[in-house]
């Protein structure tokens, strides 16, 4: 039932004339992300301009763009001879100073239209969505390729307002058939600051992950350098193994001499504790 009235709002079924509709957003079922920074996706005329009656010859439908200003609801997109406009984006400096033919296809009779009970079909789903929708600013490359061929769709500008048209021609004569209402403003999006972006948890800005990623490999570069310390210390310590000093624990005094003699002897003296034999030979050197 759902797809059913995904249908419905895709397109007037034999309820309404033309020039008495405008052009509709995508539906969030074939679009999720709409618009974006530089496209807009919209629901094709579907069963729109032939819900009435049915037309027979070959017919195309032009879509055309126009920003959005104080006179854009009445722009016209023919000429004196209801010839359709083809002006590009480049001569109307991007819908600036008048509307620009963005894309063109056939108009598809509604009995020629893929089924979307298939829409959850991954083998047909461009197919489904090419039927169903059109996107504005899909081609990147157009205004920079010089050999390009075609109707040029470049991207829009965001955070820009953009009315679309679309409009019935008669290949065989040349001429415009019908056409819808200007659609009403539709407003790409604006390209979101860098510090508001809403990061997930707790909502963090950008520069407290910044931060929260310095601080938590903090740890890390603190253990490195106690690894690096302690390695240090014991090639230190294997150094200082190999070097052995000595203190000598024995000085020698100068005790004055009797009478009559030139040199000072010297007598051993022992600073540190006394040894067993040296305490005995002393003792009978005093005998």
């Amino acid at each position: 039932m759902s797809l059913l009235w995904a249908l419905l709002a895709l397109g007037c079924l034999g309820l309404c004339s033309g020039v008495n509709l405008q052009p509709q957003l995508a539906s969030v079922t074939f679009a999720t992300n709409n618009p974006t920074l530089s496209t807009v996706a919209l629901e094709k005329p579907l069963c729109m301009f032939d819900s009435a009656a049915a037309l027979s010859g070959p017919y195309e439908i032009y879509l055309y763009v126009l920003m959005d200003s104080a006179s854009s609801r009445n722009a016209s997109v023919q000429d004196n001879t209801k010839a359709p406009l083809s002006s590009t984006f480049r001569q109307t400096e991007g819908g600036r100073t008048g509307p620009y033919k963005a894309s063109a296809f056939d108009l598809t009779p509604c009995s020629d239209l893929p089924s979307l009970d298939a829409v959850g079909d991954v083998s047909r789903a461009s197919e489904i969505l090419n039927a169903y929708l059109v996107r504005v600013g899909a081609n990147g490359t157009c205004l920079f390729d010089p050999n390009f061929q075609g109707l040029c769709n470049p991207p829009l500008s965001a955070a820009t307002e953009y009315r679309f048209k679309y409009v019935l021609v008669n290949m065989s004569t040349g001429l415009v058939q019908d056409q819808t209402l200007w659609s009403d403003p539709i407003r790409t999006n604006r390209l979101t600051p860098y510090l508001a972006i809403d990061t997930w948890p707790g909502r963090r800005s950008g520069g407290m992950i910044v931060i929260t990623s310095i601080l938590g490999s903090l740890p890390f570069f603190l253990l490195l350098g106690f690894v690096g310390a302690i390695v240090l210390s014991l090639v230190d310590m294997g150094g200082s193994d190999g070097e052995t000093t000595h203190d000598s624990q024995i000085t020698q005094e100068a005790v004055p001499k009797s009478p009559g003699t030139s040199e000072p002897s010297y007598t051993s003296v022992n600073r540190g504790p006394a040894l067993d034999r040296a305490e005995v030979f002393a003792s009978k050197l005093q005998d």
